[in-house]
């Protein structure tokens, strides 16, 4: 369970970086293409096509011309005089984004039942009309004279009864194109016939815009069932070139790269231009900004006064720009634009080689990029921490913007640099925060293992930094203490018909100690019944360990003398006799194994080693020597300073090998005090003596300790015994002063 909850900070980033990877592949409710959308509008808006003049002018319908001629539609033998005109001024190709389906209202003959009708028409005035020639006539022979007009029509969505007439025709290598031209159209608005059989082409006008109506690119290829169809701008270009077929290559064709998958289209040939497109056979537009020199005002035209070097060798697109009209799109890098601009620009680009392009491995190297950096932050995250992953990751994603924005400039590749980039920061976003909750789960975990062991503060170091908590077993020098109630047995009997004040009165002795120890930096290892086994320098390190667990074992002496005056005062105010509680206290340095000890199902932090047995025997020596504190030599050792003195040699029992042990009396104040010196030489006199077996000698010095300090009293009591046993029967030649310990 831990090695799962462990591998979670990489296993669910990994598993939101697949599933970034496939909802970049398969793209759910568009969402990829709707950002890349955003971000390949963005580059036009800060950078658009600069304009160049090229071959292409439009004769705009605007709204001076309807002023100075008349509201729309015209007479169509105006539109005819247009036609003549644009055709004597040299045009290379004259196009109508404009569709005439039906005869001219304003023709003679269709004037005569309007004119009956009123009365107002006399014999002469009706054989004058009569004589007119029709309007959609003059128009029809103006397109057959002119030889390059190429008429337009609106595809639509429903069914019509009759479908326009193409005049190129089509020609593909590879993958039939059909498959990928969506089949959007069932049916056309279309020109009336004569102007259809006199024309040179016929083109669609219309769009492809995207769902937010906006026209980012221009079908090259349209399709009505079977039949496909080309768009004004390709048939103006055509026609201008004396050009008969259109050739796609798709997928499958020579030079095709598609490792036999059905990839879509490529380009389209028109005349001398090779047009790359994407799979759907459409021109990605590359838009400039408006400019007034590609336009010239119908009225002008039509009067006859316009600049003809404007004109000639030009392809010519009738169009409108009035508002009136309806003919306004929406582009990337404009709200309102003429639709009539949209067809000039695409022939633009196509003359001038100018092609906007999204390669096909882009979506592949956007994936890769996805992949690569998705990787690297869930490897930083994990070895490094959540900044060095993020600044890996702004690194990365700011190159990606940067190659994607230099690709857009000097090559016009479109590279989504924003997908991938977002993917790659839920990923960052991911980790980080299964990061975090792992941590606060870890801290949670040691909180609740250890605050019933060590002070608050020590609890919030390991939770802050967990690392410093060693599990499964660590070899380190620590400090050991144990601490028993004296007599608890016959404090238990006391208690016996009433165990609930026992236990209360154990919770009150253990409550202060247990502060104390903790106040201290020492770590609580278990209770057992009176007894607190307490250790330092785990799981955090503490160098003074030895001094720390000096300090405890006698600020809790000082805890038990405020308890027991408590107690006192309460047994006198409910008129029961008073017991005081005392202590021993054993105190020992040494190494030891500090870890997870237990089984799997159950374990708890703990130490093992033979210096935990020590503390706990030398702790059952205090009431042999009586005293209430014993340390061990290891322990005076690394705590010179405090005010000690030795008790004996001695061979606890369980153990052969004799060890020196001490009693702590004060604090480092105490033994620089001229009192405990003077203590301390006459006591190790007096161990000097004792050992050297100069009975008499040993005992008047214990008289004189005995007059510096009453405090161990106990000890000399003690001493005085074995010197009158020794004197009795003394002890063989062989004796080293060594007292062997026969009980715990």
């Amino acid at each position: 369970m831990l090695r799962v909850k462990r591998s979670l900070p990489w296993v669910v980033p990994a598993l939101l970086l697949l599933a970034a990877l496939a909802w970049r592949h398969f793209d759910p409710g568009g969402v990829s293409a709707d950002i890349q959308r955003a971000v390949f509008d963005r580059y036009q808006r800060f950078e658009p096509r600069s304009y160049e003049p090229a071959p292409v002018r439009i004769v705009d319908i605007d709204d001076a011309s309807l002023a100075k001629i008349g509201q729309w539609p015209w007479p169509r033998s105006y539109v005819a005089g247009m036609v003549r005109q644009l055709a004597r001024a040299g045009a290379a190709a004259i196009a109508f984004d404009i569709v005439f389906p039906e005869p001219d209202r304003t023709s003679p003959a269709n004037i005569l039942p309007l004119w009956a009708a009123s009365g107002g028409l006399t014999k002469p005035l009706k054989e004058a009309l009569a004589a007119l020639p029709d309007h959609d006539v003059l128009l029809a022979k103006a397109i057959d004279d002119a030889g390059t007009v190429v008429t337009g029509f609106a595809l639509t969505a429903e069914t019509s009864a009759r479908l326009p007439l193409g005049r190129g025709t089509f020609a593909w290598a590879g993958d039939d194109p059909r498959q990928f031209v969506p089949a959007s159209y069932g049916g056309a608005v279309v020109n009336l016939k004569e102007f259809e059989q006199a024309a040179a082409g016929n083109g669609a006008f219309n769009f492809d815009p995207d769902d937010d109506l906006v026209v980012r690119s221009i079908p090259l290829v349209m399709r009505v069932g079977n039949q496909l169809y080309a768009p004004l701008a390709a048939e103006a270009l055509r026609v201008a070139q004396g050009a008969k077929t259109y050739k796609i290559k798709s997928s499958g064709a020579s030079a095709e790269t598609a490792f036999g998958e059905h990839t879509g289209i490529s380009s389209v040939q028109i005349g001398a231009y090779s047009v790359p497109t994407d799979s759907r056979g459409r021109l990605l537009m590359h838009y400039s900004l408006p400019d007034a020199s590609r336009y010239v005002p119908a009225w002008k035209i039509l009067s006859g006064d316009f600049d003809r070097a404007k004109i000639e060798g030009q392809i010519v697109l009738i169009g409108t720009s009035a508002a009136g009209l309806l003919d306004i799109k929406s582009s990337p890098i404009t709200a309102a634009m003429p639709g009539v601009e949209a067809h000039a620009q695409a022939i633009e680009q196509i003359v001038l080689g100018h092609y906007l392009q999204r390669p096909d491995w882009a979506d592949g190297a956007e994936s890769a990029f996805l992949l690569a950096v998705g990787i690297v932050l869930i490897v930083t995250l994990r070895h490094l921490g959540a900044l060095w992953s993020a600044a890996a990751g702004a690194a990365a994603i700011a190159a990606i913007f940067a190659a994607s924005w230099y690709a857009y400039r000097v090559h016009l590749f479109l590279f989504d640099p924003v997908t991938p980039s977002v993917a790659a920061f839920a990923v960052y976003l991911c980790g980080t925060i299964v990061g975090y909750l792992r941590t606060e789960f870890e801290k949670r975990a040691v909180r609740g293992a250890f605050k019933q062991y060590l002070s608050p503060a020590l609890v919030e170091q390991l939770a802050e930094d967990p690392s410093k908590l060693k599990l499964g077993g660590e070899l380190r020098e620590m400090t050991f203490l144990f601490c028993d109630v004296r007599g608890f047995t016959s404090i238990s009997e006391r208690y016996k018909s009433q165990p609930q004040d026992l236990t209360k009165l154990i919770n009150r002795f253990l409550t202060p100690m247990t502060d104390t120890i903790l106040e201290r930096r020492g770590t609580i290892d278990k209770y057992m019944g009176d007894c607190i086994m307490a250790f330092w320098n785990a799981p955090l390190d503490d160098t003074d360990h030895a001094d720390n667990a000096c300090a405890g074992a006698l600020a809790m002496l000082e805890a038990l003398e405020r308890l027991n005056g408590a107690l006192e005062g309460e047994a006198r105010a409910a008129g029961r006799e008073f017991n005081p509680l005392h202590v021993g206290i054993g105190v020992n340095t040494g190494d030891c194994v500090v870890g997870n000890v237990g089984s799997d199902q159950r374990f708890g932090y703990s130490v093992l080693g033979d210096a935990v047995n020590l503390a706990s025997r030398l702790e059952g020596q205090s009431k042999t020597y009586g005293v209430d504190i014993v340390i061990g030599e290891a322990t005076r050792a690394h705590a010179p300073s405090w005010a000690t003195l030795e008790l004996d040699l001695i061979a606890v029992k369980g153990k052969h090998e004799a060890v020196r042990i001490f009693t702590l009396l004060g604090d480092a104040e105490m033994a620089q005090s001229a009192g405990f010196r003077a203590l301390s030489q006459r006591h190790e006199a007096m161990l000097s003596a004792y050992r050297a077996q100069q009975w008499s000698r040993a005992s008047e010095l214990i008289r004189e300790c005995r007059l510096l300090d009453g405090t161990v009293s106990g000890l000399y009591d003690l001493y005085e015994e074995r010197i009158a046993r020794f004197m009795a029967e003394p002890p063989g030649p062989d004796w080293n002063g060594v007292f062997v310990a026969l009980t715990k």
